[in-house]
């Protein structure tokens, strides 16, 4: 890591939903200064740098690359853009926060892993789910021993309608690259094994479905991005997979982003313990007490992770944590999600080397 700073300037290259995200949760660090931004579509920039007070707006991302007085890009593109424009920075010797997913493909998504080791610099990928309470409490319930030995676990983000504007990037492949499971299966699975504290899989076995979409049902509200009505749906709205840990540990992992199902949105996780079981949200303790079998509500424990990802990724520049989300982590996820899709387009149970 390069010679430590008392402040950093930032540019955030997009200016959609996350990007959005991206410029408020910097903002809330004393020292981040979101000094540029990068929009392909100058209305949207401009109603972004106006919104946020940015001094420098341009639509071609490579012009910042030159500024040497920009210490940070935090990327929040469509899918297919997340490796090349991250790579650009890191060779261009810029700390880099990188929306998830990594990439569309672990080849890419290791080349990141490469550079950033060559350039001594940041990278690290915006798994948002592993700084929340519930999760952060969970960790610290394993690491105590509390559960014993977490052999097998189930995690899902599924909702009934919630398919990102049908029609904009994130319902075609050549721009998303996968569907459901890119978008939000990523961080069930990311926390999960955040969780388990292993990353590392054996097989997956994977299934893809797209029932909905295709047909125009079941859109959400999420994003800023325009859509085509013309463009034709071709990915996932719903997966479902298992993944076996070279440990020998399971986990079930379910996307959707539309089905018949009772809730709007369940997003959770339940982990299975030889002492204890625990399942969120919201946090509940199950197992064998002197008063016979009990569920008990957890409150969050002192100690956690800031729960803003940006206002973390500062920190660790500034030398004041250790990075939470490491690129080796991510760089397993994304061979998981590779392997999800290739077991659901091959009908096999896909070994991962």
């Amino acid at each position: 890591m390069p010679k430590k700073k008392d402040s950093f300037n930032i540019a955030v290259i997009g200016a959609g939903a996350i990007g959005y995200d991206h410029i408020a949760s910097f903002k809330q660090h004393p020292a981040a200064k979101v000094v540029a931004l990068a929009e392909v579509s100058p209305e949207r920039g401009r109603e972004a740098a106006d919104t946020f007070g940015i001094p420098e707006l341009v639509t071609d991302y490579k012009k910042l690359l030159k500024r040497a007085d920009i210490d940070v890009f935090s990327i929040a593109l469509p899918n297919y853009l997340h490796a090349s424009v991250a790579l650009a920075a890191l060779k261009a010797g810029k700390h880099v926060m990188l929306d998830k997913p990594m990439a569309t493909n672990a080849t890419d998504a290791a080349k990141l892993v490469v550079e950033a080791k060559k350039q001594k610099v940041l990278l690290m990928v915006g798994q948002n789910q592993r700084f929340i309470p519930e999760v952060q409490t969970a960790k610290q319930l394993i690491t105590k021993g509390v559960l014993g030995d977490v052999y097998h676990a189930k995690t899902a983000w599924c909702r009934r309608a919630g398919i990102p504007r049908i029609g904009s990037w994130f319902t075609q492949k050549q721009f998303a690259g996968g569907g459901g499971t890119y978008d939000i299966g990523v961080h069930a699975l990311d926390r999960c094994l955040y969780l388990m504290g292993e990353f590392d899989a054996a097989s997956v076995s994977g299934q893809t479905y797209a029932q909905f979409g295709p047909r125009g049902q079941g859109s959400g509200t999420w994003g800023k991005s325009e859509i085509d009505p013309k463009a034709r749906f071709d990915v996932d709205d719903l997966s479902v997979a298992l993944i076996k840990l070279k440990s020998g540990r399971t986990v079930l992992l379910e996307t959707s982003w539309a089905a018949h199902q009772p809730d709007g949105d369940n997003n959770g996780t339940q982990l299975f313990g030889t002492e204890a079981g625990i399942k969120f949200p919201p946090l509940q303790l199950f197992r064998n007490g002197v008063h016979g079998y009990s569920t008990e509500l957890v409150n969050h424990l002192p100690g956690l992770v800031d729960g803003n990802r940006m206002k973390h990724f500062v920190d660790v520049l500034l030398g004041k944590a250790e990075p939470h989300v490491k690129p080796s982590e991510s760089l397993a996820i994304q061979k998981i999600l590779d392997a999800i899709y290739t077991s659901a387009r091959t009908g096999r149970e896909v070994r991962i080397k």
